[in-house]
């Protein structure tokens, strides 16, 4: 089957539209899941059919828009925080707990509608290729902090690795009718180590 690519928006205007479409679309999938219609978002968007037609030819197209904009914000977001981690260096739980801060800001709100991105929402290969991108990156910083901190064991990389994508699923797949919470995802990250947890844990600053 040849897949329908959606048109891109290059004046503010239509780029305003869009965003406005995609918020529509962001809150019907969450309260509605995959019930939702595109002829319900347009109308919450306040815009017509057609409209959203020109930009989205389908339901899933408009999932995949989601998905797009949630992978760059979460990447401009995390790449300030790499920066600031490689700049303080500080302890291995401080660390860790500083990413899922913001990877928990990131998913803190609708949960169905980050499962449907994940799970439903069909990539073509940039698609894929960029997303692969996004996930190397995240595994190679932590495998940076890892090796910092001492931990990972003898292969830093894999561990990460398996840090990453086990948090993956578990925001995903495991958590998307429940609240996500950073020291649930800490416990989490100290399970995948293999390493207990220390009694001691840091927390946030009042």
């Amino acid at each position: 089957m040849t897949e329908v690519r959606r048109r891109t928006p290059t004046q503010r205007r239509s780029r305003e539209t869009v965003e406005i479409v995609l918020e529509a679309a962001a809150q019907m999938f969450s309260r509605e899941g995959l019930a939702a219609t595109t002829n319900r978002i347009a109308e919450r968007a306040g815009v017509s059919i057609g409209t959203l037609y020109q930009y989205f030819p389908d339901k899933h197209a408009l999932l995949r828009g989601l998905a797009e904009r949630h992978l760059r914000e979460g990447a401009a977001r995390l790449e300030v925080v790499f920066a600031e981690l490689r700049r303080t260096e500080p302890s291995f739980e401080q660390t860790v707990r500083t990413i899922l801060d913001t990877v928990v800001e990131l998913h803190r709100d609708r949960p169905v509608l980050h499962a449907l991105m994940h799970r439903v929402a069909p990539r073509d290969m940039v698609e894929l290729a960029e997303l692969r991108a996004f996930e190397e990156h995240l595994a190679d910083e932590v495998a940076h902090h890892l090796t910092r901190c001492g931990r990972g064991g003898t292969d830093p990389a894999l561990t990460a690795r398996t840090v990453v994508h086990g948090l993956d699923t578990h925001l995903h797949r495991v958590l998307i009718h429940r609240s996500v919470d950073t020291d649930q995802l800490l416990d989490l990250v100290y399970r995948l180590l293999g390493d207990p947890r220390p009694e001691h844990r840091v927390r946030r600053a009042e």
